[in-house]
This record gives C-alpha cells, structure tokens and sequence, in this order.
C-alpha cells in the first residue's frame, strides 16, 4: 500500500519540520518525498490507514484476540466443506470462494452476509459464472480457519475437524448441517409407484438428500444429524437421505427449503 513505502523515520522527521512552521513542500524537499505525502501525513490520512491496516492485519481468531462469531462459522463450515474451496494468491493472500446456484438468490446473499460476519475486515465479492455465481473474500487468515485446506480435492485427502471446530459444530450442529445441505444438499419431493387392484398409484412426500464424494464429509454430516436426532441413511455410496416424516419435520427447524 502506497502509505507504507516511507520509513516511520522519515514520517517522523516530516511531521516535526511541519511542526516547525515549514511549508509542505520545503519539508518534501528535505525529506525527499513527494508533496502529496507529506499533506497525507500531517493531515492524519497515513496515520488513519496505519490504524485500519493494523485492525486488518490482527483479524484472526486464531492468530489473534478477536471473538470468533460460532454460529455464523459453524454455518460458513458447511457452506465451505459443501462446496467451497480456498485458493492461495498473491502475497500470502488467500481466497476463499463459494459457489452459489443462481436459482437461489436468498441462500447467495445469506453466504455472502456470513463471510462478512466471520472475517468483518475483509470485503466480499461476486464473480458470475455459467449458471452459478461465486461469491468470494479475500484473507490471509482464511487457512486459519478453514485447516481442511490443502492441495488437491477434497475428497482426494483426509478430511477431518479441529478440537476448537469440534467443538463449534458440537455446540451449533443445526447450523453446521445447514451449512452443508444449501451447499450440497437438496429438499425435494419423492415420488414413489405402487401398484395395486389392477393401476398404479403414486406417493409423495418430502426427503432431504446430501451428496459429497468425501466420505469424511458425509461421515460430518451424519454425526451433526445424531446430534439433532434425525434418523439418516445411506441411499448411496455418495449420498446421504432423510425421509421419515418425523425426521424431516425436525430438520426442516434448522434448514427448510432453499430460496
């Protein structure tokens, strides 16, 4: 950032030449700066983004002392662990990045409003994408809270939970499951044929479905719905189902539709 590039020595000796009653720019001269920086500093502009740089550079929850807002993480980890991924950029910057259905534009702007809440000094982004747009934030502490990050897919490598994220996702599993099923679940209607006294004859009735190719996932998964006591099974390899009534009911508190 450009008001970094001076020494404090030289800001300090600018700013007591200004005190001396020397015009800005004999002071730019004597210092070797330019104009524009010596009125910054006298001003308190410099001394402003230093302030704002410093509450940027200590927003870690982890690294730092700043509270971590639990429920909104136990929903961003799931968001994340769904369809999410974290990319490193330049200067140690990294990128986290989630992927959001179009024909949601409520779940889109509850993922973007949480990445605000968890990481308040960054900004969060939008980028438009063939049928999905991705909404993102930029951290240097992204990997901090999200250790799962590493090279390759997720479901490539082993996938597993801190003590201090455990412990979150134990405390707020509701929230954590949510998190998953708006990223990689679904709540539909399934249709089943019975055929009995010579026709057939179609049932309905609501189910949630979460498919993920990591097995340590889906194990994550059904471990917050124990904790919510909903009955899950395994419809496939891939995918995990609830369909009892009883269980819906109960995880329709917690996720509902998406809209």
């Amino acid at each position: 950032m450009v008001y970094s590039m001076h020494p404090r020595e030289t800001v300090d000796r600018a700013l007591q030449l200004s005190a001396l009653g020397l015009i800005d720019r004999q002071v730019a001269d004597l210092c070797g700066v330019s104009l524009g920086a010596v009125q910054k500093w006298r001003t308190g502009v410099r001394r402003a983004y230093e302030e704002d740089d410093t509450r940027r550079f200590h927003s870690c929850p982890r690294c730092h002392s700043r509270v971590l807002d639990e429920t909104a993480y136990a929903y961003l980890l799931g968001l994340y662990l769904g369809d999410g991924h974290i990319l490193l950029c330049r200067k140690g910057v990294y990128q986290l990045t989630l992927a959001c259905c179009d024909d949601w534009p409520g779940l889109m702007q509850e993922a973007a409003d949480t990445l605000a809440i968890v990481m308040p000094t960054s900004s969060v982004g939008r980028r438009q994408k063939n049928g999905c747009t991705e909404v993102r934030s930029h951290s240097k502490h992204w990997a901090c809270l999200f250790p799962q990050h590493g090279p390759g897919r997720k479901h490539e490598r082993k996938i597993a939970l801190e003590d201090w994220q455990l412990k979150i996702v134990t405390e707020h599993p509701g929230l954590f499951a949510r998190g998953l099923m708006h990223s990689d679940g679904y709540r539909g209607m399934n249709r089943i044929r019975h055929h009995f006294n010579g026709s057939d004859h179609w049932y309905e009735y609501p189910r949630y479905l979460f498919k993920n190719e990591s097995r340590d996932i889906l194990e994550l998964c059904g471990e917050a719905l124990d904790l919510l006591n909903v009955n899950w099974r395994y419809s496939r390899y891939n995918t995990i189902s609830v369909a009892k009534r009883e269980a819906v009911e109960r995880l329709d508190e917690f996720v509902g539709p998406k809209y």
